[in-house]
């Protein structure tokens, strides 16, 4: 296939470098010139989307929020009424459902399919092909993304034949997944109050009850001193923002949502928004006069 991959950060230029590696041809295209560039030197055509889309069998939109993923399809310069009917939209990017209920319909009357894919696993899992994709649309549209969730995917969960499924199981995701780095934040600097560093915390925790997939991945984070972002804090104010609304919506008290939400707003609000979301900790370590691993 053809494939375009519009939004090249840490999650899409590992899509995008998944599907060069299972063969096909790849076209990518980002804000950041360099991230273009790379993708290029890894074998991707060397075309502009919007000259490109004519021809492509399928585009991948893994950028930060739904104003941006409209912005790609039908904003002054969208690719929707480019490409050629046939092809297939894949979104993977976290947004609430009644979006992309509506994406889908603008997409289907241009004679496109629009598969809502929210991805989930993290920068690492992106780049070796092992996502979760938590997919629903059509069962054409499962059809004609096919190739690219297999070159993606270790996992595709069929959860509907219309779009919104997929983007409401990505927000119970999310809504686990940001109380669990606001708790694990909250443990870590805990556990120094009462002696233990954090150094200690990361040998024991992991092989007790208290553990989680995201204490794992991202207290090793705090330990090392290390924010690089490869999932910054300012996702979580929008993401848990989706959660939220949703909930509200459906008249369902979400506490620890917005508990959480508020650790994640504090942590943005005080300069940390585009460091690593481990940083979340350096809040509770602000407020405790905690000094946390490569902190001076």
């Amino acid at each position: 296939m053809k494939i375009g991959v519009v939004g090249l950060g840490s999650m899409g230029y590992g899509i995008a470098a998944s599907l060069l590696r299972a063969g096909h041809a790849v076209c990518g295209a980002d804000v950041n010139p360099d991230a273009v560039a790379r993708l290029r030197g890894a074998g991707a055509v060397p075309e502009d989307m919007a000259e490109a889309a004519a021809g492509l069998d399928a585009l991948a939109i893994v950028v930060l929020n739904a104003s941006q993923v409209e912005a790609v399809l039908f904003g002054p310069q969208g690719l929707a009424p480019l490409l050629s009917k046939g092809a297939v939209v894949i979104c993977c990017v976290t947004v609430a459902p009644d979006f992309s209920r509506a994406m889908a319909a603008r997409c289907d009357a241009l004679g496109l399919h629009y598969l809502d894919a929210p991805i989930s696993g993290g920068s690492v899992k992106a780049a070796t092909g092992k996502l979760a994709i938590m997919a629903s649309g059509t069962p054409a549209a499962f059809a004609a993304a096919r190739p690219m969730l297999e070159a993606c995917a270790e996992k595709v969960f069929a959860l509907g034949d219309a779009a919104g499924a997929g983007s409401a199981m990505k927000a119970v995701n999310q809504m686990l997944a940001g109380i669990h780095i606001a708790a694990m934040a909250e443990a870590v600097t805990f556990g120094m109050t009462q002696g233990i560093p954090p150094e200690t915390f990361l040998q024991v925790i992991p092989d007790c009850a208290g553990t989680s997939w995201m204490l794992e991945n991202r207290a090793p984070h705090i330990v090392a001193g290390d924010y690089t972002p490869h999932s910054a804090v300012d996702i979580w104010p929008k993401d848990l923002g989706i959660v939220l609304d949703a909930a509200r919506a459906a008249r369902f008290a979400a506490p620890l949502t917005a508990a959480a939400l508020q650790q994640f707003i504090a942590a943005s609000g005080s300069g940390l928004g585009r460091q690593d979301d481990a940083a979340v900790a350096k809040v509770y370590a602000r407020n405790a006069g905690l000094t946390l691993p490569g902190d001076a």
